[in-house]
């Protein structure tokens, strides 16, 4: 049976906050009856937009990562609900609004913060899917409002079957955020990397000039990770990498440079190898 897919790319996310404007526009004020209840104006954030800058200036970075609802197949917050969140047969996660009236502790069953409460009307809310649209066949872009409105196409929506989903995971690498959780969302990301995981880099100099062209090697336990040529700018950068201690060796028309770099948690800006 066909189910419902979010892929956002963390690549092409610049923290807009279109797609968190589109969904205040949607639900701040507006009952949805059997869907939700209206959204607060303030507090609530549907789709919450992390922020994590990685590296030193003047090369580093800044990620962010929307985070709605996940539609977990396995989801936390079922089991926490006694019946009040349920899952559809096309892979959305619902909250009946009446069967979760003052279960505040829904809140804190979501591991990714996704579920919000509601303090006038003492329910926890979250990112439907926009259910209500997808339902409505009159509805013409057939997507949520947050993948309508993002002026960069950083997110789609997918409604397919599971196989064409799991063949679209591996053949775009996409991944779950916070995959040890176990839950199996339906929404997944690409380049996660650039949010999760850290790079090195650095400039090489010879005779205080940079050097185009130079062959930089990354090697972690006696195995090569990958080679990369330095640009005009002299500069390299290995990035998607684990904690860990690597070994990056440079070699710059004959002149070569070895370091030991330990990435723990943090990206690393070696500044400029001089050679």
């Amino acid at each position: 049976m066909k189910q419902w897919y979010k892929v956002i790319d963390v690549a092409k996310c610049h923290d807009c906050n279109n797609c968190f404007m589109a969904d205040k526009d949607e639900f701040v004020g507006n009952d949805w009856p059997g869907y939700t209840a209206a959204q607060p104006r303030h507090g609530h954030r549907w789709v919450d937009i992390l922020r994590r800058e990685r590296g030193q200036y003047a090369r580093n970075d800044v990620a962010y990562l929307p985070v709605p609802c996940q539609h977990c197949e396995n989801a936390p917050c079922m089991e926490a609900s006694d019946g009040a969140i349920t899952k559809r047969d096309d892979g959305i996660v619902m909250i009946d609004m009446v069967k979760a009236k003052g279960n505040k502790a829904l809140v804190d069953s979501c591991p990714y913060g996704a579920i919000w409460w509601n303090e006038e009307l003492e329910i926890g809310q979250k990112c439907i899917f926009c259910a209500h649209l997808i339902d409505d066949p009159t509805w013409t872009p057939h997507t949520t409002r947050c993948t309508h409105s993002c002026p960069t196409e950083a997110m789609a929506t997918f409604f397919i079957e599971p196989e064409e989903a799991e063949a679209m995971i591996a053949d775009e690498k996409l991944e779950a955020y916070l995959p040890e959780l176990g839950t199996k969302p339906h929404t997944l990301y690409k380049n996660l990397y650039r949010f999760t995981k850290n790079f090195v880099t650095a400039g090489v100099l010879v005779d205080g000039d940079c050097f185009e062209g130079a062959t930089v090697t990354l090697q972690s336990d006696g195995a090569v990770l990958g080679t990369q040529t330095t640009n005009f700018f002299g500069e390299f950068k290995f990035d998607g990498l684990e904690d860990g201690e690597y070994t990056v060796e440079v070699d710059a028309g004959g002149k070569k440079h070895g370091a030991t770099v330990m990435i723990a948690g943090e990206s690393q800006n070696l500044g400029f190898i001089k050679l």
